[in-house]
């Protein structure tokens, strides 16, 4: 899981997403999923290249069952974008930065990824 990046509990979950002012990255992982360990430092570097503008965080979905169950997660990692506390975008899996930087992009454009060409 990433260290850059916000920890998202249950209990911060309405602060930090839905009433951000930005759009929010969330990476839905686990301790024990290597390709969670393996996308950990790209989350990180996203965190930082995007700062102030996206805010990139991350859900341990063991020690947040509630989360996990609340946006029906079955697979992680999952990695999802929330605006105004919805999801706009997201995926399943490990992805490249550049996979995820689109994301992100799509997100400060309102347009999910998926959306553009």
């Amino acid at each position: 899981m990433s260290s850059a990046a916000v920890k998202l509990t249950a209990d911060n979950w309405e602060k930090e997403v839905g009433q951000s002012e930005v759009p929010v990255f969330v990476d839905f992982g686990a301790t024990w999923c290597p390709p969670c360990k393996a996308i950990a430092p790209i989350v990180d570097a996203l965190a930082v290249e995007y700062a102030g503008r996206v805010k990139v965080a991350t859900v341990d979905i063991d020690a947040e069952p509630e989360l996990a169950d609340r946006f029906g997660i079955q697979s992680v990692p999952t990695l999802a974008v929330f605006r105004g506390g919805e999801v706009v975008d997201g995926r399943l899996g490990a992805a490249s930065k550049a996979v995820l930087a689109a994301m992100l992009d799509g997100a400060l454009a309102g347009q999910p990824a998926s959306v553009r060409a």
